[in-house]
């Protein structure tokens, strides 16, 4: 093992020695480099070009808290870590990062700045960032301990200071003081340039979600000691500080002496515990301060310094989000957090975010898309509302394909696979992608990138397949993958005239000896980087040392394999339909040439049969249960991979087929099958706990879970008296939101026999109202008010009850002052085929004694 002094001097080495390409290969800034000011109409803009700014990127925690913890435990070394995870960011275009520092590491009780290795990786971190283009805002103060999701052992001034006390006790205000004096005063070992100094910090923000109660003096005036700490540095640069947090006391901000102004976006709220399914993309329309007319918040600049579609994997919501800052005026936006590459199997670095180019590559795509959103959406540009502003400027963002697109002359990015042409195939320089295109056909899962680099020559980078083998988004622990990483040779056609059909292939990373010639510009690659060139066309010029856009061209950084052997994702479908051909189709990683895989159908006490499942795309297995098979009952079945002579059968991965004499392995898939009309259950208490969203939404509303008189279970809304000085709650207290759009799949045939929505349910006031409501997979809401009783009781609302509505915006945004409702200009009837989430919603009541409740058992289509 290098010794870490060795090490680092290494890598600066690396980083340092720098081969020029040909002119059309010349890297080229992002964004003109030096100081920004911010003007007298709150813009922020570049000291020497004078032009705006506008800087889109992530947040990023390996040198702290958890992350460096971890890090630790897998025997990773941090600046290997943060060299590689740099790399990756910007491969994704990444021109910004931010990060709250976790001053109680790095500091005393008294606020002195600690050298220790927190610090000294954090600056390794800076210089990194500063190596590949990327501009950083530093929150010196986070007010945070460093345990999340351990135990504390901080031992500096935030661990015995609240956040609350921060802002009023003298010797916090004191400590704090002393604090960023040091740390704008700290000299970066690699970079020799003191915090206030260097040119790529271009900004600050004092402090990360501090709490703030009325009076609003005592905010001000700490808001104003903080940024005179600040400038009695010599520091000139902006200094911004956070109004979103405490939007009760925004004024106190807008009076402070602050150049800029900061946000965050959390528009589904945090922590589902599971993964989000259903339409979003109204959450993410439009970000509407309520106070934008202020002259003290048009006279500051505007920062989204944390931003996330938390518990979406979804990849189309960051490029909406990126439009909607825009539109609001924000000219810096950093998403949290960008998950350490080292970590990302388990997603334990704040489990109700994930992203990482290698695990979670759409996702990933889509923030390089969002990126080019961001620097290209003038600031103030409005596009009008959902679904109109789907297609904007070089942008298209469809849910129903899982797609988000870029297609500009130079440039062609996708999320997933697309029919889109290219706009002029022959002048495109940069694509990146997952899935296919008219360009590239990739039998891959794996993000890929394709730049130009002279005429007829291409560098061609391919990220290794990654394949979700659970919800990411669950109780996370670092013994349990929730992603696979695979290593597999995979086919490649890709179409650009330039190149022809007979273009060499030459592998270009490390130990990557490979070389190739396409026959009719297929071929077949492996995770690596290549060179592609034309036929005749000369590479000697580029070599792995080459420089382009702030990378070299033999950089190559992707996890290993996965070392868990095949695996199997799967749901099984809610109902089969009696008498009707049922297709199970599976997740199944590991699949090797001349293994087969077989589906052992079972009815209960019936007939079985064994059916080849075939291989649609690249881990995904799927066979056709014949109707005979499929008479009323239960349909037990199990996934069976043969290799050789031997066989692994799931659930479970166990040695052995489910007809052997021997297999004594008691876990299976199951379905129940009905007859045509039978109910169709869209929520059952005793089984959906960990597949809805119920939350309380006023103050003193809550959700639990409640045993009935017959003994099943249902979910309880709650409602509580306000509290003692509070006005009685208003709108909405309390919902139900339930995805099922994957239980109609196999009951489409069924659609036009469900005539209504039944719900089981009952309340401790009578006569309560509640409304439900269906929506679409365009987030078109459709609702019906309902009453009911103090008994457990079946409503029946007609189908033809439901009426266009405002969709409520649950899990409720963050700020609390963004929309709670959206309206679908839609005035199109109701189509079932189409509606895929329901929602209960309980207004609020008078509650002058007792709480009151809601209760439900059930809802179903019948």
């Amino acid at each position: 093992m290098l010794h870490r002094t060795n090490f680092l001097l290494l890598l600066a080495l690396l980083y340092h020695s720098i081969v020029s390409l040909p002119a059309a290969a010349q890297s080229v800034p992002r964004e003109p480099s030096g100081d920004v000011f911010v003007d007298k109409k709150g813009v922020l803009r570049w000291q020497k070009s004078k032009q705006e700014v506008a800087l889109f990127g992530v947040n990023y925690t390996t040198p702290f808290a958890h992350a460096y913890r971890a890090h630790q435990r897998l025997g990773v070394p941090h600046e290997q870590a943060i060299a590689q995870d740099v790399y990756h960011l910007s491969r994704l275009g990444v021109d910004a990062f931010r990060v709250h520092v976790w001053d109680v590491e790095i500091t005393d009780t008294l606020g002195n700045l600690q050298e220790n290795e927190h610090l000294k990786l954090l600056d390794f971190l800076v210089n990194q960032l500063k190596q590949r283009g990327i501009k950083i805002i530093l929150t010196p103060i986070a007010y945070w301990n460093n345990g999340y999701p351990e135990e504390d052992t901080g031992t500096g001034f935030s661990s015995i200071y609240s956040k609350t006390q921060a802002y009023t006790n003298p010797r916090a205000i004191a400590a704090q003081e002393r604090y960023l004096t040091q740390f704008l005063n700290h000299r970066n070992p690699y970079t020799k340039q003191l915090n206030r100094e260097d040119p790529d910090i271009i900004a600050f923000e004092v402090c990360n979600e501090p709490r703030y109660n009325k009076p609003e003096a005592p905010i001000t005036s700490f808001a104003d000691r903080m940024a005179q700490a600040i400038r009695a540095t010599g520091c000139r640069k902006p200094v911004f500080y956070n109004v979103s947090e405490n939007p009760d006391v925004y004024e106190a901000v807008l009076n402070a002496k602050v150049d800029g102004l900061t946000y965050q976006w959390y528009p589904q709220g945090l922590v589902s515990g599971h993964a989000l399914r259903g339409n979003f993309l109204p959450y993410v329309d439009q970000y509407p301060i309520p106070y934008r007319q202020d002259p003290r918040f048009t006279s500051r600049a505007k920062m989204i310094y944390e931003f996330e579609s938390a518990d979406i994997i979804q990849p189309v919501m960051y490029p909406f989000m990126a439009r909607s800052f825009r539109e609001a005026g924000f000219q810096w936006a950093t998403q949290f957090a960008y998950d350490p590459l080292a970590m990302a199997y388990a997603n334990t670095e704040y489990q109700t975010h994930y992203l990482n180019l290698a695990y979670t590559p759409a996702k990933a795509i889509s923030l390089l898309i969002a990126g080019k959103v961001f620097r290209n959406v003038k600031r103030g540009q409005s596009f009008g509302r959902y679904p109109a502003d789907s297609v904007f400027n070089n942008f298209r963002v469809s849910y129903r394909q899982q797609l988000s697109e870029t297609n500009s002359p130079e440039e062609f990015y996708y999320t997933n696979s697309t029919t889109t042409a290219p706009k002029q195939p022959a002048k495109l320089q940069h694509l990146a992608g997952v899935g296919s295109s008219p360009v590239v056909r990739y039998g891959g899962t794996g993000a890929y990138f394709l730049d130009k680099l002279a005429p007829g020559v291409w560098r061609l980078e391919v990220m290794p397949d990654a394949v979700p083998i659970r919800d990411p988004f669950e109780k996370a622990s670092p013994s349990k993958h929730v992603t696979q990483i695979l290593w597999n040779e995979q086919p490649l056609q890709v179409s650009l005239r330039e190149l022809g059909s007979t273009f060499s292939i030459k592998g270009l990373n490390a130990n990557n000896t490979a070389q190739a010639q396409a026959t009719d510009g297929r071929t077949t690659v492996r995770p690596g980087v290549y060179l592609l060139s034309a036929a005749g066309k000369s590479t000697s010029a580029f070599t792995g040392q080459s420089t382009f856009r702030h990378i070299k061209l033999g950089e190559f950084v992707a996890p290993q394999a996965t070392e868990l052997g095949p695996q199997v994702l799967h749901t099984p479908p809610a109902q089969a339909v009696a008498g009707q051909p049922l297709r199970i189709a599976a997740t199944l990683t590991g699949l090797a040439p001349g293994d087969s895989v077989f589906l052992v159908a079972q009815h209960y006490y019936g007939r079985t049969r064994t059916l080849p499942m075939s291989t649609a795309t690249y881990a995904t297995v799927e066979a056709n249960v014949p109707a005979d098979l499929l008479y009323a009952g239960q349909l037990r079945y199990w996934v069976v991979l043969r290799s050789g002579s031997k066989s692994l059968t799931f659930p479970g991965g166990f040695r052995g087929e489910p007809r052997d004499w021997d297999y004594a392995h008691a876990e299976h898939f199951a379905v129940p099958i009905v007859a045509a009309g039978t109910p169709l259950p869209l929520f059952q208490a005793h089984l959906d706990q960990e597949r809805i969203e119920a939350r309380g939404l006023s103050a003193t509303a809550w959700t639990d879970y409640v045993t009935l008189p017959n003994g099943t279970l249902a979910l309880r809304l709650v409602q509580g008296p306000p509290r003692e000085g509070q006005p009685a709650a208003t709108g909405p207290a309390a919902n139900l939101r339930a995805y099922f759009g994957d239980k109609l799949a196999s009951r489409q045939a069924d659609m036009a026999g469900f005539k209504e929505v039944v719900i089981r349910a009952r309340s401790s006031q009578p006569g309560a109202q509640v409304k439900m409501t269906l929506i679409n997979k365009d987030a078109v809401a459709y609702s019906a008010p309902l009453s009911l009783s103090a008994e457990v009781q079946d409503i029946r609302i007609p189908l033809s009850a439901f009426q266009p509505d405002a969709l409520l915006l649950v899990p409720r945004p963050y700020p609390g002052f963004l929309p709670l409702q959206y309206q679908s200009g839609s005035k199109a009837a109701l189509k079932l085929a189409d509606v895929e989430v329901l929602q209960v919603v309980w207004e609020a009541a008078t509650v002058t004694g007792s709480r009151l409740s809601v209760d439900i058992e059930s809802i179903s289509l019948q």
